[in-house]
C-alpha cells in the first residue's frame, strides 16, 4: 500500500481538526461504507438523491438485505451527476480539484466521465492510502492523485485549478476559510460545485434544531446555516450561476437506509430534520469572477 506522510501540525492545525481527524482514523472498519463499495470499488461518502426501487422493501427476507444495500450504492454512485452537471463539459486538460476525497468515488468518477486530471486532498491518512492504491488498481494513479493536506489550506499554488469540488464535505470546515481557499485556487473564471446538507435558518435559527444538533454529535460536524453559504461565497467573489434545493429528493435514500441491518441511528434525525424543513440539501454551482483589465489613454 502506497505510503503517506505523517501526521503534521501545518495539517491538523486545531483542537477541532485533531477530534475529527481522530474520529476518522478510528474508523478504519467502516462496514456500511467498505460493504457498499465492494461491488464494484467505487468508495462513497456522501448520501443521495432520488427515490429507490420499492420492489426491494418487499423482496423476500434471504434477499431483502444484499437488495437494500445494492439499492444504497447505486443511488451513491448516482448523485455524483449532481457534480457532473454542475461541471459541465470539461476537456481532458481541466484540472479538478476534490476538497475533502474520501476514499476517492467522486474523484475516481469525475475523472472518468471526463478524462481530465483531479486531485483530492484529505487529512484521513488510511483514507489517503486506500485511495492511492485504489487509483494504481484503477491505472489513473498519474491522473488521480490523493494528497495528504487540509482541503481550506492546501499546498497548491494559486490558479493551479480550473475546477473545484465539494461532495458533502463543507460541514466540517469554515465556510469562509474554505471558500477563501477555492477562491485563492481557481483561475479567473473557474467553477465551484458544490453539494451539502444545511441548515435552513429561514426556518428555525442556528443551535435550535434537535435534528441538527443530533447529526453535528453523530459525524463530529458543524452543519452551516443556508444563509452562510451566500454570504461566504459573496465574501470570496464566488458568483453562484445555479442553486438547486433537492431537499424533497434527499428523504427516499434515508428512508431506504432505515431498513438497513446497517442503519447508524442517524437516518431519523436526517429524516425528520428534511421533513420538516429544518434541513436543506443544496447544490450550488459557482463561477470565480475573470479579471477586467483597466482601459488605458
Amino acid at each position: 500500500m502506497t505510503s503517506v506522510p505523517t501526521r503534521s501540525p501545518e495539517v491538523v492545525r486545531n483542537d477541532y481538526e485533531t477530534q475529527l481527524n481522530q474520529h476518522w482514523e478510528a474508523k478504519t472498519n467502516d462496514d456500511i461504507n467498505l460493504l457498499l463499495g465492494k461491488a464494484d470499488g467505487l468508495y462513497h461518502h456522501h448520501y443521495a438523491v432520488g427515490d429507490f426501487n420499492r420492489h426491494v422493501l418487499a423482496a423476500p427476507p434471504d434477499q431483502r438485505q444484499r437488495l437494500i444495500l445494492n439499492e444504497m450504492h447505486r443511488m451513491e454512485s448516482e448523485q455524483v451527476a449532481l457534480i457532473h452537471d454542475g461541471l459541465g463539459d470539461l476537456s481532458p486538460s481541466a484540472r479538478v480539484l476534490d476538497a475533502g476525497s474520501g476514499r476517492g468515488g467522486t474523484s475516481f468518477m469525475v475523472h472518468d466521465r471526463f478524462g481530465c486530471r483531479v486531485d483530492g486532498v484529505n487529512f484521513c491518512e488510511h483514507h489517503l492510502a486506500f485511495s492511492q492504491e485504489l487509483a494504481a488498481r484503477r491505472d489513473c494513479a498519474d491522473s488521480v492523485r490523493f494528497h495528504y493536506a487540509n482541503m481550506v489550506a492546501t499546498p497548491f499554488p494559486n490558479a493551479s485549478f480550473q475546477y473545484v469540488v465539494t461532495n458533502e464535505t463543507t460541514m466540517y470546515v469554515d465556510l469562509f476559510e474554505a471558500f477563501a481557499e477555492f477562491s485563492r485556487l481557481l483561475e479567473p473564471g473557474g467553477r465551484y460545485v458544490l453539494v451539502t446538507w444545511c441548515q435552513n435558518d429561514a426556518v428555525t435559527a442556528p443551535g435550535t434544531s434537535p435534528e441538527v444538533d443530533a447529526i453535528n454529535t453523530h459525524y463530529v460536524c458543524h452543519i452551516h446555516p443556508r444563509s452562510t453559504y451566500f454570504r461566504a461565497l459573496a465574501a470570496n467573489g464566488l458568483v453562484p450561476s445555479t442553486v438547486r434545493d433537492l431537499t424533497a429528493e434527499a428523504m427516499p435514500y434515508w428512508e431506504l437506509r432505515s431498513h438497513s441491518d446497517l442503519s447508524t441511528g442517524v437516518e431519523t434525525p436526517f429524516l425528520d430534520g428534511y421533513r420538516l424543513n429544518r434541513l436543506n440539501y443544496l447544490v450550488i454551482v459557482a463561477e470565480k469572477a475573470k479579471t477586467t483589465e483597466r482601459a488605458t489613454s
